[in-house]
């Protein structure tokens, strides 16, 4: 793995670097083996650019790049330029929860400078000649971290009252939740909504499409004026 950046210039540098390159070729370099589809392999691209870029934080529940606050998000997208899935956040807490605040939550932390390395990931494009895009650096303006703490606040909200069946895919404009398990069997303990303990499915905060596409669509579009 390369060494960790020192500084956001030095981190933007080299994703600027890696831009227009295949995972064949960032492969090579870094001596990983291409596999033939992300079915069984999911982070493998995330990896693959940790690689590159120096990221030492792995599955530690901090920023990637934890000197330099920064959080490293890949994003598959379409020939559009639209994102082609929602955007795995954090997993979230189930028990401990009384108490939390959006100041002070993974949540935030993870959200407040993010690295965006957008990808090819129409999957007719075999993965090994997908390149890499155009690299952005984000943090939330007011309007979007309105939107995300009143997401969390009302996701959070549930899960302190154990309405965990409650919880769908229609909660939350930017940010939702849903189960994040390899299978059914992937079991976590939480509390019911009479204070009971359970065992339910872990959960994961996501960003919507909808939100990750404006980031771009802003960005791109403020690139292209300058």
């Amino acid at each position: 793995m390369k060494p960790e950046p020192q500084s956001e210039a030095e981190l933007m540098e080299r994703a600027h670097d890696i831009a227009g390159l295949s995972f064949a070729e960032l492969a090579e370099e870094a001596g990983m083996k291409v596999p033939d589809n992300l079915k069984r392999d999911k982070g493998w691209v995330g990896q693959l650019l940790e690689w590159h870029l120096g990221a030492v934080a792995g599955s530690k529940p901090q920023q990637d790049f934890a000197k330099l606050g920064i959080e490293l998000k890949s994003i598959p997208i379409s020939y559009t330029g639209k994102p082609l899935e929602t955007t795995f956040v954090c997993v979230a807490p189930l028990t401990g929860v009384h108490g939390l605040t959006w100041e002070t939550s993974h949540v935030r932390n993870k959200l407040s400078r993010v690295l965006w390395v957008p990808v090819e990931g129409e999957r007719e494009i075999p993965l090994s000649e997908r390149r890499v895009g155009s690299p952005l650096i984000w943090s939330p303006n007011q309007e979007e971290e309105h939107i995300l703490r009143s997401d969390w606040e009302e996701l959070m909200e549930l899960i302190v009252l154990g309405k965990f069946d409650q919880i769908s895919a229609r909660h939350g404009e930017a940010l939702h939740l849903r189960p994040k398990a390899a299978n059914a069997k992937a079991l976590t303990e939480a509390y019911s909504a009479n204070g009971k303990p359970i065992k339910t499915l872990p959960r994961g905060f996501y960003l919507r499409t909808q939100f990750t596409e404006q980031i771009l669509l802003r960005h791109y579009i403020s690139v292209q004026q300058t």
